[in-house]
């Protein structure tokens, strides 16, 4: 019965934090609901619950007591194929996006009166793309899904009134699969499938240079995984191994009080995708190349202004903008990850039942600069548009004790 256990949790955690792609490429900014209705502008210098373990752990300092946070947001990317000349035969395989949850969970704990513990799980990463069987890219790519659950303690301390220092571990689950056709007969669908996990780390700083402003900056690690699993197609199974490094990223974030009843808060991002080139296969037994998916990935980065407003003791009204910039480039796009710049529009609300505690709900547009793809891979030229675009809905609960 343990055993049974611990094999059926994490695959139940795995299904729960699968997500599709909201920021650019396959990151996730979704690490709460109650930032989405600012698109997540002032992430590591509001820390007005306990989410901020995830955007900045120094910020653990400004909670007191006991803080829970538990949300989801429910992400829904449209991406539309439109044909222009392609080689092969086949439709435009329907919309490969649709719906996914992105769940978060976090604690905090005030440990004394400069010291501060958090625990937060979430999902940093998430991709899930799928066309139908028989569309006119499928030796490119039908299926691709990348699920990953990041558990996150962290320690925070309060230097003095204007300085906050806090530093989490990381340990990452990663869960890959890719699959499409293959135009050798015989050989029918090819499946990739494997998953890993490793540790990584985040740190950051939180200054408070009024009590109307607040300065956060904070960083997190890259985490580097050895999938491990297999290729499989109508010949058999091959067992494989593939490294792949999840990027880096760093957040400089703004918060002011400007009046009794207005917030503003802004935030700049920089991610490092340039680790992230190609994903190459060996054959885990003999070491030989089996194949590679092409990913040549440039860094990128995100800048976002936010306002909230008090209408009322218990009510706020959020708003928000980004832009969001791709790491994609036309001549490397494809068609497992369609990405190109996006703006986000969000717009939001928080109702405050004090001691019952508060709940944030969230939505944003992102419009997405249709993406053209120019691939020749696998005996295929797949060239065309892509009509693009996502919706975001999000409810966050929290309440300090």
């Amino acid at each position: 019965m343990n055993k049974m256990t611990m094999r059926v949790l994490p695959a139940l955690l795995l299904a729960a934090f699968s997500g599709a792609a909201s920021a650019a490429a396959f990151q996730l900014w979704e690490q709460n609901a109650s930032g989405l209705g600012t698109a997540y502008a002032g992430s590591a210098a509001v820390a007005d619950n306990a989410s901020t373990n995830f955007f900045n752990p120094a910020g653990l300092t400004q909670l007191s007591g006991f803080q829970f946070s538990a949300g989801v947001a429910a992400v829904g990317p449209n991406y539309e194929f439109r044909n222009e000349n392609s080689t092969g035969t086949g439709g435009n395989g329907g919309n490969a996006g649709g719906w996914a949850a992105v769940p978060n969970f976090y604690l905090s704990a005030q440990l004394a009166k400069d010291w501060a513990l958090g625990f937060g799980v979430s999902a940093p990463f998430g991709l899930a793309t799928e066309y139908d069987s028989n569309w006119i890219g499928r030796n490119q790519a039908v299926k691709s899904e990348i699920k990953t659950i990041n558990y996150n303690p962290s320690l925070a301390y309060k230097v003095n009134d204007k300085v906050s220092l806090g530093f989490g571990i990381n340990y990452q689950s990663i869960d890959g699969e890719l699959t499409r056709s293959s135009s050798v007969p015989g050989v029918g669908s090819v499946k990739l499938k494997g998953d890993d996990a490793s540790w990584g780390w985040n740190a950051g700083a939180l200054f408070t240079l009024s009590p109307a402003m607040r300065v956060g900056v904070s960083y997190r690690s890259a985490v580097s995984h050895t999938l491990e699993g297999n290729v499989t197609t109508n010949l058999g199974q091959t067992p494989v191994r593939a490294d792949v490094k999840l990027p880096d990223s760093l957040i400089l974030s703004v918060w002011q009080q400007v009046s009794d009843r207005w917030e503003a808060m802004g935030d700049l991002s920089y991610t490092r995708w340039n680790t992230l080139k190609s994903l190459d296969v060996y054959n885990r037994n003999t070491g030989a190349f089996v194949s590679s998916e092409t990913f040549a990935y440039d860094n990128s980065w995100r800048i976002a202004w936010g306002a909230a407003y008090k209408a009322s003791d218990a009510a706020k009204i959020k708003f928000g903008i980004a832009y969001d910039r791709t790491p994609v480039s036309t001549d490397d796009r494809s068609a497992r990850v369609p990405d190109n710049d996006r703006l986000w529009l969000s717009l939001g609300g928080q109702w405050n039942a004090g001691r019952v505690g508060k709940v944030d709900v969230g939505y944003a547009y992102l419009y997405v600069k249709d993406p053209s793809i120019r691939q020749n891979r696998n005996g295929v030229n797949l060239n065309g548009h892509y009509d693009a675009s996502a919706h975001i809905l999000g409810v966050q609960y929290s309440v300090g004790f």
